[in-house]
């Protein structure tokens, strides 16, 4: 990840191992992604027989996936399994799902099998759907592996949203959600399988995250404003970060 080096690490808010890479543009930064779910792969792989990740939705990963299918075909695509961190209350064929999406971008261009790709079934409704996606990670032999996530401008992260009643959630590894002012139900993992994942990484791009980041790094503890904040593996976050994303931070 020469393009883009360590910049700095944080300790807190809250416990938590903060470590920050910067990346002057947005091609750079989808490689710093890239490489990084590279090299996680191969040391999963080493120790495991199957590798089990979560892709988060949203514009901002669209580059990754896309270098990821044009440098990646040669992983080995039958040892991972993919999982959504979360997907709207949509049909899989939807312009706004996630699902497709990651599909179109990366999955549909390397030899993926079928049964390795664990989309929410969201026309089962939402409670239905997230009890089948919870029953599908409660399966898995060890807790994710390797996890994106993103963070919109109101600190939300999957569909972890400010205020909501998700957020006191602590047995269930997916739930259904019906945030305000968004157009469909949706279906999210919850802080108890993103804090139990091995490697949690956040991809953040643009000025109009830079505030929301500076104070989820560099504020007060409040998760219930800032719900990115209760993301808390034991082994930390690892943050992408654009120039644009991280102006907020050279004065912290």
């Amino acid at each position: 990840m020469d393009a883009c080096p360590k910049w700095r690490e944080l300790a807190g808010p809250g416990p938590t191992r903060h470590v920050l890479y910067r990346c002057p543009d947005g091609a750079t930064l989808a490689q710093a992604v890239v490489a990084d779910f590279r090299e996680s792969l191969a040391d999963v792989l080493r120790r495991h027989e199957a590798a089990y990740i979560a892709l988060a939705g949203g514009n901002t990963p669209r580059e990754a996936y896309r270098l990821l299918a044009q440098t990646g075909r040669g992983l080995p695509w039958h040892r991972i399994h993919v999982f959504w961190t979360d997907e709207r209350g949509v049909p899989a064929t939807h312009p706004r799902s996630n699902y497709r999406m990651v599909w179109e971008t990366l999955l549909a261009h390397v030899p993926i099998p079928e049964e390795n790709i664990h989309r929410v079934p969201t026309e089962l409704g939402p409670e239905a759907a997230a009890e089948a996606y919870d029953q599908a990670l409660a399966s898995l032999p060890r807790p994710l592996d390797w996890v994106l996530l993103g963070m919109g401008a109101d600190g939300h992260t999957a569909s972890l949203f400010p205020h909501t009643p998700v957020l006191k959630e602590r047995t269930r590894r997916a739930a259904a959600v019906f945030p305000q002012n968004t157009p469909e139900w949706r279906v999210t993992l919850t802080y108890p399988v993103l804090n139990a994942a091995a490697r949690v990484r956040v991809l953040v791009q643009g000025e109009g995250k830079a505030e929301a980041l500076a104070r989820a790094l560099l504020g007060p503890y409040e998760p219930e404003a800032l719900p990115i904040q209760g993301v808390r593996p034991a082994t930390g976050l690892v943050w992408f970060l654009d120039e644009a994303a991280a102006a907020w931070l050279d004065a912290g």
